[in-house]
């Protein structure tokens, strides 16, 4: 009886309490709605290899392909999920021979729309200072390549050497061309101009011709196509191998699958084409690495053939150990 008293007095008291036990309702949390600054680290050999997003834009890719119809273009993006525009990832890719820190491309600074020019926050999230740059080595000369080089008169990089393709600083730079665009390309012009000229001023702009090994490690390979001087950057440590492809390809849903598909930005179609399908078959031949500045974010991976085309491959994610 005596026992029974006890539980029944134990059992009221936990029931006066209850209530003060019971989880409090909150209202629920606001959303936040903002992303950190991106980076992906992995090592290539003795390299580390760094990716850096300099933001999305959205791009109305069913109409700025060529070589192919829009609604075949929409159809492709559909099988991957996706529907025009589609937000479309700049990458850019940071090097680290050991001696040498290496910038490939250099994002869109101011040049290409609010959702970019992230790149000079991102490098710092990832444990770097612009003044540690070395050099910098760029693809092409398209504003979304180069925007984040220089702050009106002032180098972003102020330590840092810039190679470039000598056919792509000879046409982009020139102001004869430039007089002779079509309106609509001036930009372009004037965009090459504004980023590359404090580096020129101060004779920290060093063309190239051919293929080149820029520094131990580090090899320029012609893809010209895309543009006059578009290429290709090799990057090799202990038999490891990374290529850099630039604007080798633009839309991964589309291009991988029908390397013959174009973009409206290509100076020479054809070419760009032909480069494209070069570099897509001896990636998947060689299974070495490969990263694209417009493929989705960190935009590293390998090729499988499959068919006529060929599928991507992302790298797996692996932390830093």
């Amino acid at each position: 009886m005596k026992m029974s008293r006890l539980l029944l007095a134990v059992s009221l008291a936990f029931a006066g309490t209850a209530g003060s036990l019971a989880p409090v309702a909150h209202a629920a949390a606001p959303m936040a709605k903002t992303s950190a600054p991106a980076f992906y680290r992995m090592m290539l050999g003795d390299f580390e290899i760094t990716a850096l997003s300099d933001g999305t834009v959205a791009l109305p890719v069913d109409t700025l392909l060529t070589n192919i119809k829009p609604e075949k273009t929409r159809q492709a993006l559909g099988r991957s999920f996706l529907k025009p525009p589609v937000e479309t990832s700049v990458n850019a890719y940071l090097v680290n021979t050991g001696s040498k820190l290496v910038l490939v491309d250099a994002g869109a600074g101011k040049l290409f729309g609010p959702t970019l020019g992230n790149l000079a926050a991102t490098l710092k999230a990832a444990g770097y200072q612009p003044e540690q740059v070395d050099e910098i080595y760029i693809t092409h000369l398209h504003p979304d390549h180069i925007g984040g080089l220089a702050e009106g008169e002032q180098r972003v990089f102020p330590n840092a050497v810039v190679r470039v393709d000598k056919h792509d600083a000879d046409f982009w730079l020139s102001q004869a061309n430039m007089d002779k665009a079509p309106q609509d390309a001036k930009g372009f012009f004037q965009g090459a101009m504004a980023s590359l000229n404090p580096y020129a001023k101060t004779d920290r702009l060093k063309p190239f011709e051919g293929e080149t090994e820029l520094t131990p490690g580090i090899r320029a390979v012609p893809a010209h196509g895309h543009t006059a001087g578009h290429s290709v950057y090799m990057v090799e440590s202990r038999g490891q191998k990374l290529a850099l492809w630039g604007d080798l390809i633009h839309v991964a849903a589309v291009q991988f699958d029908d390397p013959s598909v174009t973009i409206q930005f290509d100076t020479d179609a054809k070419a760009a084409a032909a480069q494209r399908k070069r570099a897509f078959a001896e990636a998947a031949k060689q299974g070495y690495l490969a990263a694209g500045a417009h493929l989705s974010f960190p935009g590293i991976g390998h090729l499988r053939q499959q068919g006529k085309g060929y599928v991507w491959v992302p790298v797996n994610y692996q932390p830093m150990r």
